[in-house]
């Protein structure tokens, strides 16, 4: 390890959370100077409307450890991740949220967990504090999320977690438009532990994180890590062919053998409304697929950096080589 490398990184998106910004660097101080003294603390503003990214540069002007990125706009907090970790250096690297139901204090038994021989250590918000609704809501989309991904997820496990420096290399490859942070640390498939955590109350601000919002993530999510959907259109598509079969086979039994007449324009409209309303629906999950792929041929970038604060000038154009490199 470099001299220079921090020992260990915390990586933290900022948006709506600037009344916790102090608190949260008073208690991460604290905590990681029982690790190591060389450590660095990355917020990464995403585009938060509360003015935070002047108490992030007034924090870094005050602390050299403290570091800043601004991005351009608001580009979702799991891009806002990965931008962090893009510019985290820390041969350990801890993310967590900026809102400080994520406890600080519990960085210490995640990294003592970590040096038992593991490469990523989840927090397990073993007793919630958050709102009923969105206990319920997190419960139905990691339920959803399993259905169609085929993959077994914790609703109590979230972003909170630290990774060695080859976990966080290994993120940096997958450069997918749609993200979501910790079901890209379990495909990884690196030696992995969950430990219990306390999980305070929301320190001010309020969640982000609508219905509205769950459930485009749930769609995103789905159609970008799955393609179970498209199985179970087929699926579907077989039975009802089959299902046409056995109700003309049906009506010609009736007509020849029983002499008694097909019912004409009723059952005519209703199955042409349903098989076209099955149509269009095939076509919209087709689409969303078509979609996804448009996106990712674009080969955009994740975000967009307006400004940084406590970084080297020539750290910008490193890591954009590093990623034009992948």
């Amino acid at each position: 390890m470099q001299k220079d490398k921090p020992f260990i990184s915390v990586v933290t998106p900022v948006y709506g959370c600037n009344s916790c910004l102090g608190e949260l660097y008073r208690r991460l101080k604290a905590t990681l100077a029982e690790i190591t003294a060389n450590y660095e603390i990355v917020f990464v503003n995403d585009a938060s409307p509360d003015n935070a990214w002047a108490t992030i540069c007034a924090l870094a002007e005050k602390d050299r450890r403290v570091k800043g990125i601004n991005l351009s706009r608001n580009f979702g907090q799991h891009r806002a991740i990965t931008a962090g970790l893009d510019f985290a250096d820390g041969e350990w690297v801890v993310v967590m949220d900026c809102d400080l139901q994520d406890r600080p204090e519990e960085i210490l038994r995640l990294y003592r967990k970590a040096l038992e021989g593991y490469d990523v250590v989840f927090a397990r918000r073993h007793e919630r504090q958050d709102r009923l609704w969105k206990r319920w809501t997190s419960i139905c989309f990691y339920r959803v999320l399993d259905f169609f991904t085929e993959h077994r997820s914790d609703h109590t496990v979230a972003n909170f977690s630290i990774s060695s420096r080859t976990v966080v290399d290994n993120f940096r490859n997958m450069r997918e438009q749609n993200r979501i942070f910790p079901l890209f640390l379990q495909w990884m498939g690196f030696n992995t532990a969950t430990i219990d955590v306390e999980h305070s109350k929301r320190y001010a601000g309020k969640s982000s994180y609508t219905l509205s919002k769950l459930f485009h993530l749930a769609i995103d999510t789905i159609v970008s890590q799955s393609n179970k959907p498209l199985r179970l259109s087929i699926q579907f598509g077989f039975l009802i062919s089959f299902a046409s079969l056995l109700y003309g086979l049906w009506l010609m039994y009736r007509y020849f053998f029983l002499a008694q007449p097909v019912p004409g324009w009723t059952s005519v409209m209703v199955s042409i409304y349903f098989i076209g309303g099955l149509l269009f629906a095939n076509l919209g999950i087709l689409g969303l697929y078509i979609g996804k792929v448009f996106d990712e041929v674009k080969n955009r970038p994740l975000y967009v950096i307006r400004d940084k604060v406590g970084f080297d000038k020539d750290k910008g154009r490193e890591v954009l080589k590093q990623v034009d490199s992948l």
